[in-house]
């Protein structure tokens, strides 16, 4: 009996156990495979246990000859298989007995059976193989333990980031302050979220219904299914109904294959409709059969489809009025408004809006990667004064679009458009003749009003910047400075304002030297 070969092992090379009598085909054997696997050799089944005891789960592949003298390679391989199950093991043999194959499959749990003579590049692949293949087995175990280890781990970020979603989007998400006028709404939705009835949200465009439908939702039981999303105005009818009620392959041109519609995604959970009103009559009877009946029939399906959704619906149109002009169904209507939830706009909630503002300027740094310490006084007072006709997403843009402008840490009021910049009413003409028609006074007192309106909106703007400011109105810097003492008109600590700062950016020329010249007289 030969002695044992043990090779030094290579921990970045795949080992494999050689076991063959011959001692020609173990030394060809060897030098095929030595490039590629660290290889040990034995010539019989004990010298071959012997490394196996050794190098224990090392040995990642064991390679056999069928035919030695003592035990056979099935025999081998069986033992091998009871102790060290992880082993890759293979037969080579010059001999095709069925039998041998039989036996190799059943008892030794064979991964091949190669026959004699072998080439050099076949036999190559397989044992690269046969490596890749105890690398997944090991890879599968491991992960198997880790996952079985971590599942009280793992059950504790999911409820952590459910209560993060919960937070964020249930009633938390809905940002007020003392006595808003959302504070109703926030009521109402407590009372109703709990049970299964269908919820008409109404208001302005960019109130916020969406985050109201989100709240129902994280509210009620069904707050660990889904919650899905449809802009019924963002699709004509025929693509509407195939995203909500899905179709079946060939049902129309395009078709390629079945596709789930939204209210089987949603089973289980919330489906929330924006802009219900924009539906056609059609689309209507359709939709209000899935509301009495809980079935539809995908497009070119032939058998109803049941499903338990609870229909959130939203609309910035007056149904009511909608119903009375017949352009809306009027049971579908009642279907829809069990409960009624309004939104007020945000010029009725002027106490929220310096806490959106905030809240909004935390998401808009994320979504930026830039960073700011906040909003200047001034800037917030300019953002209360406006109206906000786009609501909660006007105000988003608006944040979005300072924070993207700012150079300095605090967000001032120069960074806001010039419509907001201007709040001292609205955008709208009507607006602005309110403003006028409220001066009161004569014509000289409602013009020097207006006058101290447009010097500080121009000064904002220039941030305090007396030079620049006075530039723009045509002014001297004496002037302005009379008009600003005049109108007792102070900014809010904005750079430029005081005599320093101005005087750090340069002389105006002889226009600066007649102020300095002014004022010290």
């Amino acid at each position: 009996m030969n002695a044992p070969a043990f090779p030094p092992a290579d921990a970045d090379l795949p080992t494999v156990l050689v076991v063959d009598d011959e001692v020609r085909s173990q030394e060809a054997l060897r030098r095929t495979l030595e490039e590629d696997f660290t290889v040990f050799c034995a010539s019989d089944a004990e010298s071959a246990l012997a490394i196996l005891e050794r190098e224990g789960e090392g040995i990642q592949i064991v390679l056999c000859d069928q035919r030695m003298p003592g035990r056979t390679g099935v025999h081998f391989l069986a033992e091998v298989r009871e102790r060290w199950p992880d082993a890759v093991r293979l037969i080579l043999s010059g001999y095709t007995d069925s039998e041998d194959i039989i036996a190799g499959i059943n008892q030794a749990g064979i991964w091949q059976y190669l026959l004699k003579p072998w080439q050099p590049e076949q036999l190559l692949l397989t044992l690269q193989s046969a490596a890749s293949a105890w690398r997944l087995a090991r890879d599968n175990q491991r992960l198997s333990l880790e996952l079985r280890t971590a599942e009280p781990v793992l059950k504790k970020r999911v409820e952590h980031k459910y209560e993060r979603v919960k937070r964020e989007f249930g009633l938390d998400g809905l940002t007020r302050a003392p006595g808003s006028p959302l504070e109703p709404v926030i009521q109402l939705i407590r009372k109703v979220a709990p049970h299964d009835i269908s919820v008409l949200v109404t208001g302005e465009s960019g109130t916020g219904k969406e985050m109201v439908a989100r709240a129902i939702h994280y509210e009620s039981r069904r707050a660990n299914r889904p919650f899905i999303v449809e802009n019924c105005g963002a699709l004509p009818d025929t693509l509407l109904e195939s995203e909500l009620f899905g179709h079946k392959k060939g049902a129309f041109t395009g078709a390629i294959e079945d596709r789930i519609g939204l209210f089987q995604q949603a089973d289980g959970g919330t489906l929330f409709l924006d802009e219900i009103g924009e539906t056609s009559p059609a689309f209507q009877v359709k939709l209000l059969r899935v509301l009495q009946e809980g079935e539809f029939r995908p497009v070119g399906g032939t058998r109803p489809v049941s499903v338990d959704v609870r229909l959130i619906a939203a609309t910035n149109r007056d149904l009511e009025a909608e119903v009375r002009a017949g352009r809306f169904r009027e049971d579908l209507y009642y279907r829809l408004a069990t409960v009624t939830l309004t939104m007020p706009p945000l010029r009725e909630r002027p106490m929220d809006i310096p806490l959106l503002a905030n809240r909004l300027l935390d998401a808009s740094q994320r979504a930026l990667g830039k960073n700011a310490a906040g909003f200047t006084d001034e800037a917030l007072a300019c953002i209360a004064a406006w109206r906000w006709p786009g609501n909660v997403r006007e105000l988003q843009n608006e944040v979005l679009r300072m924070l993207a402008l700012a150079e300095e840490p605090h967000l001032g009021a120069d960074l806001l458009s010039p419509r907001v910049l201007r709040a001292a009413g609205g955008a709208a003409e009507e607006a602005e003749l309110a403003f006028l028609a409220g001066l009161g006074g004569g014509l000289k007192e409602r013009m020097e009003r207006l006058e101290a309106r447009v010097v500080r909106e121009v000064l904002i703007r220039h941030r305090w910047n007396v030079s620049r400011a006075a530039l723009e109105l045509g002014l001297s810097r004496v002037g302005l400075r009379n008009k600003i003492a005049r109108y007792g008109l102070r900014g809010a600590g904005a750079p430029g304002e005081d005599e320093g700062s101005e005087g750090g950016e340069g002389a105006d020329g002889g226009e600066g030297d007649l102020a300095n010249a002014g004022e010290s007289a």
